[in-house]
Parts: structure tokens; C-alpha cells; sequence
């Protein structure tokens, strides 16, 4: 066997996507395990570890604005000012960018329901249709049948860049990066034991992240915050920021560039074109949440700018009232091709908010209860959801060196409960082993060497600003 810290294996071909088989076909877990073993033979774990920059490397910039023209012109200042701002944020908004490089590293051929943009601050806590609190992946824009190493990869680097943000060292960076993978394999190890219905019914709730804390006034801090989540109704919260009386009409506030009402809802019968995007919406909803929908109506809908990579994609925001005057945020986020696309597949998904929801519903443990697509009158393809649910962020930028590694146990944790529901658990979990490290120190050498990248990527857009390529708006 080649040296795998200096040798990098071909790249394997992907694997087709899952499909069902026959209950006599089903392989036994043995079996898969032990295949698991045998592809270490073709693709050495350490050789997970290397990255250097290909030659004839696509510009990075030039693949960010090869976006531009399906976003909105005038947004495009801000979505460029926030990526400016960091390498962290830089590579927040560069999925496209990571996505043609991993396409280049070595994979072993098994695909999961990849989230696509697995980087650490995707991750938080969110509440259930039943309004428990619980952790996992939140952001599935990107979703597609995948490759399960980009995901860990992705998330490994994430770790290096947060902690490079906040003044850690690289260190601490690599030893993030390396818990959330060993966490990630010693898991997966774990639900491939475990009957299929319970991988499928498996959750992280609240108590178990807050038990990864060793220190009691953490633990006894963040189940503060997690209290005051679930006091009251996200939308409720936010009802006296969003909105307020306008004429005597209740009216989502202006708040440029970042909340606003474009020229169309200007427009005579814009109510009248919103109603029938209502009601294409409501039947991708099962029958009992159309009656709970039914117990609202629209009274105003605005353009909001949300997160890094989505930005300049058309993302409104619809104000819905009961016959009690009680609020509903209901978020209607523009789906395009996944960035993995291009080196995965295409997806089997015409419509590309079906491929969100239903990815979403395949990875997640739960899911939003207004969760459904729709497309625009103008042909644009949109997911739907709440605004926010009890939604509660890690806040990454207040990590120590020991936070951040618990976080990166637990993001690791939520990421083998996602592959393993919608995945090949016993493969993978073959492949990675239960005694050895080896995957891990790889991943830890992989991140540190990603992050420098990201960083060359990031001074590179720095130059285009400077040079008057790229426009840019710093937000206060």
C-alpha cells in the first residue's frame, strides 16, 4: 500500500443514488461493514487528508459571479460586503467554490442525502411540530445524493476558519475539526447497530448538547437561553421588529436594502398573483397542515436578505394574520440547482424546492410544519417554511477553544444521525473503523490545509474590490 500522507489515491466514481430493493436482496449489516473494510484498500483513510490547490484551478471570483445574473442586481454590494468581511465569511458564502474542489478529492463511491453546505454555524437548535427543542442541521439549500465525505469536509474546515476568526490558534482549529469527526464516526458506528426504525426515529434534543458542556455554569447558561426560546412563538417575537400599522393596515416595515417592497407589490392585482401562489403552495402541504394554514391570510409580503451565500436570490417574507390578530412569518426562499449538481448529478427533482423539502424531510429527524414548495409568477422555483421556529444560533463568534470542540462533538453527532437515516451507515462506518483514528488525524490535516485556501480565495476577492471588479456594501 502507497504512502497515504504523500500519495492520493484516484478519485472512485460515485456510486449511483439509493434505490429501493427487494427484501431477499437486502444485504446483511456484516456484509456491508466488511465491504466498508475493503474499500480502505482502493481509498486509505489518510489519503482524506491532502489538499493542494489543482493546477488549472478555476478563479474563485469568476465562479462567485458566474451567480450574479439570477440575483438581484441590487443586492449583489451586499452579498460581496459580507463575504469581504472574513475568510470565515468568505467561505460561508462559497459553497459553489468548495463544491468543484471536493469534487476532485477522493471519495470511497457512497452517497447520503448530503446537506451540501455542512459548514458549523448550519447547525443550532430548532423546535419540533410536538415544540421539543432540538439540534441538527438547519440549512438544506443545497441538498442533493452525495458523496458523505463532502459533508464532513466541509464541516472539518468550517472548524480551522471559526476558529482563526476568533483569535484561536490553528491548534485549536485542527482539534475542533478532529472531534467533530470523531464524534461523527463513533456515532455513525453506533446507529449502524441500531434497528432501522430507531435511526429513522433518533433526535439530539436540547439536554443531550447541554450535557456535552463540562462546566455547570455553561450547562446552567445555555438551558437559560434555550427557555427563553420556547416562551413564546417565533413569529410573535419578531412581529414588533417586521411589522407595524401603515395607514391603518398592518404592513412589513421598510427596512433598505435589507427588508423592502420591490416595485411589483405595487402593482394592482399583486395580492390577487400572491393568493394564487398561495394556493399552488398549499397543496404541496399534507391535508392537516392546509387546515392549519386555512386559519391565516396574507396580509403583506416584502423582499427580506437572509444569510451569506443566499443572498441577492429572491427571498420574501409573507405576513399572515389569524381572526385573533395572531402572527405568522412564513419565509419563501428561492431554490436553484444545488451547487453540487454539476459534479453529483442532477437532481431527480424537476422543481427545486421539492429538492430541498424533500431532502430536508429525508435528513432531518423532524421537519417545519409548513414545509412546501411553489413556483413564482415570474417562474422562479421557491421552498417554504417558518421564518424562524424557537430557531436558537450557536453564537460562534463567543467560543473558546473548549466550546468550539464541544460544538464540533455535537455537530458531528447531528451529521451521522442525518447520514445514517438517509445513507449506507454500515458501509460507512466499515470503512471508518471503531478503533482507529486514522480518518480522523485526516481530516484535522485536511482542514487546516482548506482553510488556507479559503483564505487565498478570500485575499483574492479583497484584490477584485480593490481593483474595482467587484462592488461591494459594508453593513454597519
Amino acid at each position: 500500500m502507497p504512502d497515504a500522507t504523500t500519495e492520493t489515491p484516484a478519485v472512485v466514481p460515485l456510486a449511483s443514488g439509493p434505490t429501493p430493493a427487494p427484501l431477499q436482496q437486502v444485504r446483511a449489516t456484516a456484509d456491508l461493514i466488511q465491504a466498508g473494510k475493503h474499500l480502505r484498500e482502493t481509498v486509505p483513510r489518510l489519503s482524506h487528508g491532502a489538499w493542494k490547490k489543482p493546477a488549472g484551478r478555476a478563479d474563485p471570483i469568476a465562479m462567485l459571479q458566474a451567480s450574479d445574473p439570477e440575483r438581484i442586481p441590487e443586492l449583489l454590494p451586499v452579498r460581496y460586503g459580507r463575504m469581504l468581511v472574513s475568510p470565515f465569511t468568505f467561505y460561508r458564502g462559497a459553497a459553489g467554490v468548495m463544491a468543484a474542489d471536493l469534487a476532485k478529492t477522493p471519495t470511497t463511491g457512497l452517497r447520503v442525502q448530503a446537506c451540501g453546505d455542512c459548514h458549523l454555524l448550519n447547525f443550532g437548535g430548532f423546535a419540533t411540530p410536538e415544540r421539543n427543542i432540538i439540534f441538527d442541521i438547519n440549512d438544506f439549500d443545497e441538498t442533493l445524493p452525495a458523496p458523505w465525505e463532502w459533508d464532513v469536509k466541509r464541516l472539518a474546515a468550517s472548524f480551522v476558519l471559526a476558529a482563526r476568526a476568533n483569535g484561536l490558534s490553528d491548534g485549536d482549529g485542527r482539534d475542533a475539526a478532529e472531534a467533530a469527526t470523531r464524534s461523527y464516526r463513533k456515532r455513525l458506528a453506533e446507529y449502524a447497530q441500531m434497528p432501522p426504525l430507531e435511526v429513522w426515529y433518533a433526535r439530539i434534543d436540547d439536554e443531550d448538547v447541554v450535557s456535552l458542556l463540562p462546566d455547570p455554569a455553561r450547562r446552567a447558561m445555555a438551558r437559560k437561553r434555550i427557555a427563553k426560546a420556547v416562551e413564546r412563538s417565533a413569529s410573535a417575537l419578531d412581529f414588533p421588529q417586521l411589522a407595524g400599522m401603515v395607514g391603518g393596515h398592518v404592513h412589513i416595515k421598510d427596512a433598505p436594502p435589507l427588508i423592502f417592497h420591490p416595485e411589483d407589490s405595487r402593482a394592482p392585482d399583486f395580492m390577487a398573483q400572491l393568493e394564487l401562489v398561495m394556493e399552488a403552495y398549499r397543496e404541496t402541504l399534507p391535508d392537516d397542515r392546509r387546515v392549519l394554514l386555512d386559519r391565516y391570510r396574507l396580509v403583506d409580503a416584502a423582499i427580506k436578505v437572509v444569510g451569506i451565500g443566499s443572498v441577492g436570490r429572491a427571498c420574501w417574507i409573507g405576513l399572515f394574520m389569524s381572526a385573533a390578530n395572531d402572527p405568522l412569518f412564513l419565509q419563501f426562499k428561492e431554490a436553484r440547482e444545488s451547487v453540487l449538481e454539476p459534479y453529483a448529478g442532477a437532481s431527480a427533482y424537476p422543481h427545486h424546492g421539492q429538492r430541498v423539502v424533500i431532502g430536508q424531510r429525508l435528513a432531518q429527524p423532524a421537519s417545519d410544519v409548513f414545509l412546501g414548495w411553489v413556483t413564482g409568477p415570474r417562474g422562479r422555483q421557491f421552498y417554504v417554511r417558518q421564518l424562524r421556529d424557537a430557531k436558537i444560533k450557536p453564537l460562534i463568534e463567543t467560543f473558546d477553544a473548549e466550546t468550539l470542540e464541544v460544538f464540533g462533538k455535537a455537530c458531528g453527532w447531528a451529521l451521522a444521525r442525518s447520514h445514517a437515516k438517509a445513507g449506507d451507515a454500515w458501509t460507512i462506518s466499515g470503512y471508518l473503523g471503531g478503533k482507529s483514528d486514522d480518518f480522523d488525524t485526516a481530516m484535522g490535516r485536511f482542514a487546516l490545509a482548506y482553510a488556507d485556501q479559503a483564505e487565498a480565495d478570500h485575499a483574492a476577492l479583497k484584490a477584485a474590490v480593490r481593483a474595482g471588479k467587484v462592488q461591494v456594501l459594508r453593513e454597519a
